[in-house]
């Protein structure tokens, strides 16, 4: 790609990006705008061919994508202080791509707050997109074409996988398993280490065993063409130790449990959107 690309805010998506995108073959020109010194430093000492701004409207002047990388809480001021710059200086004649990986904030409440038709398209990635293994859900808006899809896909896939979606209510439930899923995990690594230890382990032999369990596992799942029930089954002999244990969690109400949190973190995302 021989783009520029600017990033709002230079927090940890914005760090895990540029570390995904500097390790293609891209001719990207990449801006960073933070009003937080610190912030802009780590990232420009990190990659010295980022260009970093204070102020948001110098970085996305000629750019052809822009990524919305803030809290959700601040997206509408940043949006709405765009404004003039995209009506009156110009910009919207390049019609530039727009990217949010702002958690909540729907198409609809982006396009009010920009106030002109642009290209826009929605992501919800997770945490190990920090070490390129990330999962993300894109939505895109009427207005963005084929080629700006692939661009943006393009730029998410360089930190993990991405997945389409038709339907932006679809992202609640996107949120709920695979943004909120990785603490799942890591609440199960907990809860397994600190049993391993009451049987005996000591912390880093228990810590050690359980993530290349979990690792493992997870590896296993993607290479094979069985799904995880399938997979299940056939590390479960009967009578076994493995059958004592997930009869004891199935019975504990595990399976409901998964059910009751997931509709909780769905319901709280839809919550958020619309608030």
């Amino acid at each position: 790609m021989s783009k520029t690309i600017t990033f709002i805010g230079a927090g940890n998506m914005t760090r895990a990006l540029i570390s995904g995108l500097v390790q293609g073959e891209s001719a990207l020109t990449i801006r960073i705008a933070d009003p937080n010194e610190a912030q802009r430093n780590a990232i420009t000492s990190a990659w010295h061919q980022v260009t970093a701004f204070s102020d948001n409207a110098s970085a996305i002047d000629g750019a052809d994508i822009v990524v919305f990388a803030t809290k959700p809480q601040v997206l509408q001021t940043v949006c709405e202080s765009f404004k003039d710059k995209l009506t009156t200086q110009g910009i919207v004649q390049k019609k530039p791509l727009l990217i949010s990986v702002a958690a909540g904030i729907t198409l609809e409440s982006m396009q009010q707050w920009l106030g002109c038709d642009l290209a826009i398209v929605r992501c919800m990635p997770n945490t190990p997109a920090l070490v390129q293994s990330g999962m993300t859900g894109l939505v895109a808006n009427q207005v963005t074409n084929e080629e700006q899809r692939n661009l943006a896909e393009s730029i998410l896939r360089s930190v993990g996988n991405t997945l389409w979606f038709g339907d932006e209510d679809k992202l609640n439930a996107v949120t709920a398993v695979s943004g909120s899923g990785p603490a799942y995990f890591f609440l199960v690594m907990e809860a397994m280490q600190a049993s391993a230890q009451k049987l005996g382990l000591d912390e880093k032999d228990a810590r050690l065993l359980v993530l290349q369990t979990a690792f493992g596992a997870a590896k296993l799942a993607l290479e094979s063409e069985d799904d995880a029930a399938t997979l299940r089954q056939r590390v479960t002999s009967k009578g076994g130790t493995t059958e004592a244990a997930l009869k004891v969690l199935i019975e504990g109400g595990l399976l409901t449990l998964f059910d009751d949190a997931l509709k909780a973190a769905n319901d709280r995302s839809i919550e958020l959107s619309q608030g």
